[in-house]
């Protein structure tokens, strides 16, 4: 193979329709695109939700709720879970890095521990908030607490 012999792979390239260019090019006159209404003119543009006229969906719903820009979103963590990673990993602080390196939660995810489930060891805890139970799980078992 040499460079003055190189071509591209037979049907990758497929040559460009010439419309509106006379009636001998077979696509002279309306160029493609029917005969007249708003799709055969030129600058037509097909707006999100357009039904043809008839009144849009999203016109005829009623519009319902909100939504509260100031909501804090939090993945919820059991205590379940936290006694596992601790016994597996033997671990007597659990942070939050070591429940992302578990891939239990996302890198820039805040986390909040819910009291299911029994501690049987001592786990020092470390998260973005806790329930009250888990509070009361975790301080009985002998833990601490750390808010983030």
């Amino acid at each position: 193979m040499e460079l003055h012999n190189l071509q591209p792979a037979v049907g990758s390239n497929k040559k460009k329709r010439r419309i509106g260019r006379g009636p001998g090019s077979g696509k002279g006159g309306t160029s493609t695109r029917g005969h007249k209404g708003a799709k055969s003119r030129s600058g037509y543009k097909n707006k999100v939700g357009f039904e043809g006229g008839q009144m849009p969906l999203q016109r005829v719903l009623p519009k319902s709720g909100f939504k509260n820009i100031n909501r804090v979103e939090y993945k919820a963590i059991n205590i379940t879970v936290i006694e596992a990673l601790a016994q597996k990993n033997n671990l007597e602080k659990v942070t939050v890095a070591d429940l992302i390196s578990a891939g239990l939660v996302r890198k820039n995810q805040l986390v909040k521990i819910l009291g299911v489930g029994e501690l049987t060891r001592k786990v020092d805890v470390e998260a973005n908030a806790f329930s009250k139970t888990a509070e009361q799980v975790i301080t009985s078992a002998g833990g601490s607490i750390v808010k983030v």
